[in-house]
């Protein structure tokens, strides 16, 4: 049984996949409460499984960018099953696992996580060879910055407030699409899929050199 989690911002995702597909899910807004909330909710989930902690044999976890707190917890939790249960484990950058939920045939992709402060943390992305996959440099922005360089229309996804997502429309119209509030969510379920896949090839992350991606401390860029 592979153990997913994702604490990288105030929503959290759990899930449960025995190689065949999801068996268990759960996502809420955890706030700040990742110490209190994380392993109840794994527990719970297990049990609902008829499960235990020594059943699990793999972990994926997301390892941001995100809160400084929340990918600390998960991570925490993760690395100790992993070291308890001589599990292998990978580690899944934040975007990833939102775009492991959107459709191929948008064009131009870009994903953002929220950075505190009114800032999003944005990565573009490419199709290739069937999958999407990170292009360029991670950055900074804002929603009265975002895509001021955009030439092409784009599919925005992501976690973004509701004042955040009516700027970005109003300021960009036709350049942008806004994917849905529910396409926008960070599922554990994506996340176990794309750990599940990993670990299938033998590409594994090394236990103790796993560490969270925090972000960039450079200036608010226009992307």
């Amino acid at each position: 049984m592979l153990l997913a989690i994702d604490t990288a911002t105030r929503f959290a995702s759990l899930a449960l996949h025995d190689g065949g597909g999801v068996r268990a899910e759960m996502t809420w807004e955890l706030l700040d409460r990742h110490t209190v909330e994380l392993m109840p909710r794994v527990e719970w989930m297990l049990t609902q499984l008829d499960a235990r902690a020594g059943d699990v044999r793999a972990l994926a976890v997301s390892i941001g960018p995100g809160s400084f707190t929340g990918l600390r917890a998960g991570l925490a939790v993760a690395k100790g099953l992993a070291l308890a249960n001589d599990a292998p484990i990978v580690g899944i950058r934040t975007h990833d696992v939102i775009v492991a939920a959107q459709p191929a045939h948008v064009g131009q992709l870009a994903a953002v996580v929220q950075a505190g402060r009114g800032r999003l943390a944005l990565q573009r992305y490419r199709r290739v060879r069937r999958e999407w996959r990170a292009h360029g440099d991670l950055v900074v922005t804002t929603a009265d910055r975002i895509g001021a360089d955009w030439d092409k229309p784009t599919w925005l996804c992501g976690e973004m407030d509701e004042a955040q997502r009516t700027r970005i429309a109003q300021r960009l119209g036709a350049r942008v699409t806004l994917a849905s509030p529910a396409h926008s969510l960070r599922r554990a379920g994506f996340l176990a899929e794309l750990g599940w896949r990993r670990i299938r090839e033998d590409d594994v992350d090394d236990l103790d050199k796993l560490v969270p991606i925090y972000l960039p401390t450079a200036g608010v860029a226009s992307e």
